[in-house]
């Protein structure tokens, strides 16, 4: 393990592969890479690219990074596809889509299932971006599955949030929906040279006029990522925003807060672990039968096989 450690500090991508392999699979020894890795990072800025499915992140991932590689800067990517409920599977198809980048050293790209989490992202998604992190990638960019309007847990993670927006679609509500919409650091109106662009802008803006006095409004930009148009703006745009960060003090709060959502979150996952494996199968099967039956409450259940470890 030492060995590997000390060939991933030096740069080694191989043990980056590796390290990040047991990482995502959840393993005692991934959790003890973490632990060695984890005082390495710290350094990154990560950022968050989500929208709905269709709106081209996975486009404008890859361009995003192109432009980062012309300014000379290093880019790790971790792109997460969405599981099959059925086979858990997942074709990992945002590889694809990002083809030219494979041979260019500096960049390195992660695809992740998404295994059934909610939230657009894979559960071992913030030990994975650690490991990234301490690799020292001037960038990390996230791309999360796209499914939805609710995929806020990118917001935990990333210090920039990029909210890509697609013109046409016929929805002329979608752009009034709270939720995914509020987490947004940045708004990318993709796919510009689309007629409906400047309608989807104009909506955009509207609705970031009903913010309360005195918050900061996101940039709204329009991009077209398959042809290179907007990228600039948009990597310009991210920097004033960690600048932001850093000179109002909003980047160690947002730091404390991400190492919150990740404390609870992994004593959530540890908690229901010993549960699992303090109570037989067939104890389970019977109080899922109970409740089933309408004989218990799911609450009451709940605190029966949370008893066995919390006492």
């Amino acid at each position: 393990m030492d060995e590997l450690v000390q060939r991933f500090l030096s740069g080694d991508r191989r043990a980056l592969a590796r390290i990040i392999s047991r990482v995502e699979n959840g393993t005692p020894e991934g959790r003890e890479y973490v632990r060695a890795l984890f005082p390495h990072s710290g350094k990154t800025h990560i950022i968050g690219v989500t929208g709905g499915a269709g709106s081209g992140k996975s486009t404008l991932t890859g361009a995003l990074a192109g432009e980062y590689r012309k300014r000379g800067k290093t880019v790790g990517i971790v792109a997460v596809d969405p599981s099959s409920p059925f086979t858990k599977g997942a074709i990992l198809g945002d590889r694809i889509r990002m083809q030219d980048l494979t041979l260019d050293p500096g960049v390195y790209m992660r695809s992740m299932a998404g295994r059934g989490a909610l939230g657009g992202l894979a559960p071992s998604i913030a030990n994975v971006v650690a490991v990234m992190d301490a690799f020292g990638f001037d960038y990390v960019l996230v791309e999360t599955i796209g499914a939805g309007q609710d995929e806020v847990e990118i917001a935990a993670t990333a210090m920039t949030t990029i909210l890509v927006n697609n013109p046409g679609t016929g929805d002329d509500i979608q752009a009034l929906k709270a939720g995914i919409i509020e987490i947004a650091d940045i708004l990318v109106v993709n796919k510009a040279d689309h007629p409906a662009a400047d309608i989807l802008v104009s909506q955009l803006r509207a609705l970031l006029a009903l913010s309360p006095a005195g918050s900061r409004r996101p940039q709204i930009l329009k991009t077209t990522a398959t042809k290179g148009e907007g990228l600039e703006e948009l990597a310009d745009a991210i920097a004033e925003h960690y600048q932001y960060l850093d000179e109002t003090g909003q980047l160690a709060k947002h730091q404390e807060e991400d190492a919150r959502h990740q404390v609870l979150a992994i004593t959530r996952q540890i908690v229901l672990e010993r549960i699992r494996a303090a109570t037989p199968d067939e104890e389970l099967e019977a109080l899922v039968k109970r409740v089933a039956a309408r004989e218990l409450d799911p609450h009451s259940a709940a605190e029966d096989l949370a008893a066995s470890v919390l006492i």
